[in-house]
């Protein structure tokens, strides 16, 4: 039976491919997943395997053709036999070193919202034994960071991308062998190696990499390939180019070096122009898109800011009270003051539902729900995971959530379901000593409420002069949605129920 071979289904970002290097040639049998040939895209080089045993029949893109999404590469017989013998003549020292079955290691499957990812972190190099489920790689996305574990007892075969590169939704990522030692492992990872290695200049740089290497002056032997096999990618190109640009700069600094033996001896460190240390590190995924998000918040959103003060007084006093009873009704479970927030945002979103609302376009979306994301420090970043339906949570359910939030977030277990939607916000910078900010929305979110420290005031109560424990609150909200006597209005009431508790539980 003939199968078209098509190229693969590129992201929005990218618009199309080139066909890189045919690794089977029409009349050569294939065995299923069998690597046949590579799409080279502006990001990535994107693996086409075998759609069954066959034969490669023809070929309709040669390399260095321009192919779109999905595009008919070539026309396969499934099934058909051929002189396959050079084939299987190649596979058979790996099969010779293995007899183990050999399963592909993919990156997880991303949701709509993730383009693609990076290898983070190798746990395990080739050659590694492992057994089921051991952590082995990490892959960073925009949100969180992912874990994929070893599928079964066995081995690291080879490692197809390495830390650094960028991964689409199920992408392989290495190749696995079941039940093998380390020792059966070592003859087919030399093999690998060795076949990918023994290739000429059109197969160690790609056609885009080629392209770049004569736009900019530069040989193959000039740059250091970090793809599949040593290959050159056009991002190597591009890392070559800066390197020479600044490698003048760099004399100067190696001479200063020389003269300060202190200063080499510092990890992950160079002299910068003036002699003095310097330490740089790329941003990370997680760090360049809330880079990206809070500029696009403040660049596209009409933000304001309003603010007011609440006595917590009462809160406290309720707390103090029944704290030991409330852990002991609620498994543990500690009685904090952001339940109490929550619990009060969730009624002054319900009181005022274009706080509650998004803008899609030039479309207003109300909510008939309240998810509240909640803003929690982790050691890579701020990440914000959501309560779902908090007007059907209580104090308890809120605060077993929210301390489970941020356990995984300390241990990096949150998952992208935990990030995704979000109707409104709540941060709390008082935990680091933050008297008073200015919160940035999250899009398409239109609004967020900025709690701070307590600090007790001298206040004007009766005529008297009393000290009080007081909070400044702040509500930054998107102009183009909410007016401002709107805003005014919800942080008055979230003040309102907070200084009088008992207006949650009456909801008036």
């Amino acid at each position: 039976m003939s199968i078209e071979i098509k190229a693969p289904t590129f992201p929005e970002s990218v618009a199309d491919g080139t066909v890189a290097t045919w690794y089977k040639q029409p009349g050569e049998a294939c065995a299923r997943d069998e690597h046949i040939v590579d799409i080279e895209t502006d990001k990535v080089v994107l693996e086409v395997v075998a759609p069954a045993d066959g034969v490669l029949k023809e070929i309709l893109k040669a390399e260095g053709d321009i192919v779109l999404s999905d595009e008919v590469l070539a026309i396969f017989e499934s099934g058909a036999a051929a002189s396959a013998a050079p084939a299987e003549k190649a596979a058979a020292p790996a099969a010779a070193a293995s007899s183990k079955e050999t399963v592909q290691i993919k990156a997880p499957t991303f949701p709509e919202s993730v383009a693609d990812g990076t290898v983070a972190t190798w746990y395990k190099q080739p050659g590694e034994a492992c057994t089921r489920d051991d952590h082995i790689v990490d892959i960073e996305t925009d949100k969180v960071v992912l874990e994929v574990v070893a599928p079964a007892d066995g081995v690291i075969g080879e490692i197809l991308k390495n830390e650094g590169e960028t991964v689409l939704s199920d992408e392989v990522l290495a190749n696995f062998l079941v039940g093998a030692s380390g020792s059966e492992a070592a003859p087919a990872a030399q093999a690998e190696s060795a076949s990918s290695t023994d290739a000429d200049e059109d197969g160690v740089a790609g056609p885009a990499a080629r392209k770049a290497l004569s736009e900019a002056g530069l040989t193959v032997a000039q740059v250091k390939g970090t793809g599949k096999g040593g290959r050159i990618t056009k991002e190597d190109v591009d890392a070559a180019v800066k390197a020479k640009a600044s490698a003048p700069a760099a004399a100067p600094a190696k001479a200063a070096s020389a003269a300060a033996p202190k200063a080499a001896a510092a990890p992950m460190a160079a002299l910068g122009a003036e002699g003095r240390i310097e330490k740089r590190v790329p941003m990370t995924r997680l760090r360049a898109t809330i880079a990206k998000r809070l500029v696009d918040a403040q660049q596209t959103a009409a933000l304001l800011t309003t603010y007011n003060e609440v006595n917590m007084g009462p809160i406290m006093e309720l707390r103090k009270k029944y704290k030991d009873e409330f852990m002991k009704a609620h498994n543990g479970t500690k009685l904090g003051f952001m339940s109490f927030f929550v619990k009060a945002a969730t009624e002054a979103l319900k009181r005022f539902p274009a706080v509650n609302a998004s803008i899609d376009g030039n479309d207003m979306v109300y909510h008939g729900y309240q998810d509240i994301g909640v803003a929690v420090s982790t050691d890579r970043g701020l990440m914000v995971p959501v309560l779902r339906n908090t007007e059907a949570m209580g104090l308890a359910d809120i605060e077993s959530a929210i301390m489970d939030f941020a356990l995984r977030g300390r241990d990096g277990k949150l998952g992208m379901d935990d990030m995704q939607g979000g109707t409104f916000t709540i941060t709390n910078g008082g935990t680091f000593g933050s008297l008073l900010s200015t919160p940035i929305i999250n899009p398409p979110q239109t609004g967020i409420l900025g709690m701070h420290k307590i600090q007790e005031r001298p206040m004007a109560v009766n005529g008297q002069v009393v000290i009080q424990p007081m909070m400044y609150l702040a509500l930054s909200y998107d102009h183009r949605m909410i007016d401002g006597k709107e805003a005014v209005q919800f942080l008055v009431t979230i003040k309102d129920l907070l200084e009088d508790p008992a207006r949650l539980l009456l909801e008036i």
